[in-house]
């Protein structure tokens, strides 16, 4: 047989394997027997096997795992994984469905509403309609490659079918949810016992753990499954998102299209939201999705910081028990809040114990009037964070006890205070233990030392080994080997994490400080902005509020931070302790260096986000509002009242074509 003829056998097989693997996994309609298809795929495997250089990206083989990985990779996405903006009643849907319609300034919305998978979110990506890289949320910017894990998804196709006859472009991104059914988490967890492996608490933080794996062979064990909801690329004459998912079903994708609704009257959408509550399937589900059909209003609503305008999440109301309240204390976060905590008997809630729950602030302890030893009602808010909803009052015996708020710091005995317009009361000794390993861990974090765990963190704090930031990357291994169980090797391999942290992207930095306000997101925009640390600790206030995603409170955080002297020093003696920070592209001048713009009105070539991203990445400013500083006014297809006050103050109108002149991209 010559190669030629081997490497058209190969891809007979291959074609065949792929179009029956499309026929039991997405269309649930076999049309051969498990014995039949086991013959194909050893044929196959055995073929690629004796011709290694005719095995592609697109092999069902493939399905079984690779070779184990040293580390994840991680994926830049083209545009933002962004979240979802939760609604958990019939008024907030309501009101969502008003704004959308005050926006678009239309009472005609059409609706697509989907089941919300209880599940992990991915991005797929196909070049030349093979599947090429796998990539998890991550902080919806930057996320984990996780291709080799996803390739062994048998519901994920691995090759397009008929992309071509339906003018599927040669680059094209979907995004879904992967996920794992109730039968295949049981099995996870009944062979994780039988190893004495800890059992995993539910199907979503199963299903997270496995695609997660650096051998994609026990990823392949784990039976995952996917539903595709979205498509990030442009299709050719789609113009509504359910015809979107109708296509991705016809090219190989998996749409959950048996639930997948369309509805033009929101009463409609709120009772298919209610109509869920309750209901079991093979799978999790924790809500109801509803996205406005029409790209075209998608594209004039927009996004705000992490989630778009133009859809919601409906969460379920979530099982509710009763349990004792059998304790209260309360514990200093690394800004000095006094956080009490409610310390409950076990009570097992949608698949996991509960034993813990914030109880926020001693307001709320009194609003509820909550003492020590009654019978709460307690369930998970939004489905995953444990909330003690209030008291029984019924079964009070009458020796409860009323929680008084401690006067002092649990931990370091110093007066607590409480600001005015404050919820939360705060220990302002910044020596505070508790505070310096709260700082630490989100410090760690940040920095991505890998290995540094809480407890060993809280005994450095607790013996003085370390008391700042800088501390960290003084000590030795004799320092080390003073913490509880404690050897060699971990002393050294942690050392060497240490010191590999020390070259930092500026975004992590920013983040790792711990400013009040500012977490992962604000960090990477204000990386993005400022391009270095020096530009940002001279950051002004008027400044910072212009940009987008920025208001009054986190701009005087930011600004308050970098006032203050002990933190510039801070950052100046990171530095000398051999901290190097990357900073965000060249140095030297940009197109729109320095350059104020404002954006509104329908683009023809960028998204909202995606203008945003471009001005920012050139060294521009994207504002909020019209003001005589205004450089530019980015003005699209029917503009907002921006444009009009624009004119007024007589600032500079440009449209896209003129844009597009000035960085050059024509």
């Amino acid at each position: 047989m010559t190669e030629q003829n081997i490497k058209k056998q190969i891809e007979e097989l291959k074609e065949k394997i792929n179009y029956h693997n499309h026929k039991y996994y997405i269309l649930d309609n076999p049309s051969i027997s498990d014995l039949e298809y086991d013959k194909l795929f050893r044929k196959l495997k055995e073929l690629e096997e004796k011709y290694p250089q005719y095995k592609t990206d697109d092999s069902p083989t493939l399905r079984v795992g690779s070779a184990p990985l040293s580390k994840l990779g991680t994926v830049i996405h083209k545009t933002p994984m962004l979240s979802l903006d939760n609604a958990f009643s019939e008024e907030e849907l309501l009101a969502f469905d008003a704004r959308v319609k005050k926006n678009l300034k239309k009472d005609d919305i059409e609706y697509c509403v989907e089941l919300k998978i209880d599940g992990l979110a991915v991005s797929l990506v196909y070049e030349n309609y093979v599947f090429t890289t796998g990539a998890t949320r991550g902080d919806g910017v930057e996320g984990e490659n996780i291709t080799n894990n996803l390739r062994t998804v048998k519901s994920i196709p691995l090759k397009l079918i008929d992309a071509g006859k339906h003018d599927i472009p040669d680059y094209l991104e979907v995004r879904g949810e992967v996920f794992l059914s109730w039968k295949s988490f049981e099995q996870i967890n009944i062979e994780r016992e039988k190893n004495g492996e800890p059992l995993f608490a539910n199907p979503r933080n199963a299903a997270a753990g496995s695609v997660r794996q650096l051998d994609s062979k026990i990823t392949a064990k784990r039976n995952l499954d996917v539903f595709i909801y979205s498509c990030d690329t442009p299709l050719k004459n789609i113009k509504k998102h359910s015809d979107t998912l109708e296509l991705l079903r016809k090219i190989g994708f998996k749409t959950n299209e048996k639930y997948n609704k369309v509805f033009s009257d929101i009463n409609k959408v709120i009772e298919y939201c209610k109509s869920w509550q309750g209901k079991t399937l093979p799978y999790g589900i924790d809500g109801v999705v509803v996205k406005v059909n029409d790209f075209n209003d998608q594209k004039r609503l927009g996004s705000v910081s992490r989630s778009p305008r133009w859809a919601i999440a409906y969460k379920f109301q979530f099982t509710e028990k009763k349990t004792i309240l059998e304790d209260i204390f309360v514990q200093v976060g690394r800004t000095g809040a006094i956080t009490p905590v409610a310390v409950l008997k076990p009570v097992e809630i949608d698949g996991s114990v509960v034993s813990r729950a914030t109880l926020h602030n001693e307001d709320e302890i009194k609003r509820k009037d909550l003492r020590i030893g009654d019978t709460v009602m307690v369930h998970k808010a939004g489905g995953v964070i444990p909330e003690v909803i209030g008291p029984v009052k019924e079964k009070r015996k009458g020796d409860e006890k009323i929680f008084h708020f401690p006067k002092k710091c649990p931990v370091c005995s110093s007066p607590i205070f409480r600001e005015e317009d404050e919820a939360a009361y705060r220990c302002l000794n910044s020596s505070c233990p508790a505070q310096i390993a709260e700082g630490l861990k989100h410090f760690i974090r940040g920095m991505g030392i890998d290995g540094l765990g809480e407890k060993i963190v809280e005994q450095m704090a607790e013996k003085g080994i370390i008391k700042s930031f800088v501390d960290l990357y003084k000590i030795n291994k004799d320092d080390m080997l003073k913490m509880e169980r404690m050897g060699d090797i971990l002393a050294e391999k942690l050392l060497k994490n240490i010191e590999e942290s020390k070259n930092v992207k500026l975004k992590d930095f920013i983040y790792s400080l711990g400013i009040r306000h500012v977490g992962e997101h604000i960090s990477d925009v204000l990386a993005k902005r400022y391009k270095s640390i020096e530009n940002l600790t001279h950051a002004k206030p008027e400044d910072l509020i212009e940009i987008e995603e920025i208001g009054p409170q986190v701009s005087e955080s930011i600004t308050d931070y970098f006032k203050d002297p002990p933190n510039r020093k801070l950052i100046e003696d990171l530095k000398d302790a051999g901290i190097v920070i990357e900073p965000v592209g060249a140095y030297g001048r940009t197109p729109l260096q320095d350059k104020k713009f404002i954006v509104t009105g329908s683009l023809e070539n960028f998204t909202r986000d995606e203008i945003k991203d471009k001005i920012i990445s050139l060294g521009g400013q994207v504002l909020s509002s019209v003001s005589k500083n205004v450089d530019y006014v980015l003005a699209g297809t029917d503009p907002g009242s921006k444009y009009d006050k624009a004119k007024k103050l007589g600032l500079k109108i440009i449209n896209e074509n003129e844009f597009l002149n000035m960085i050059e991209e024509r």
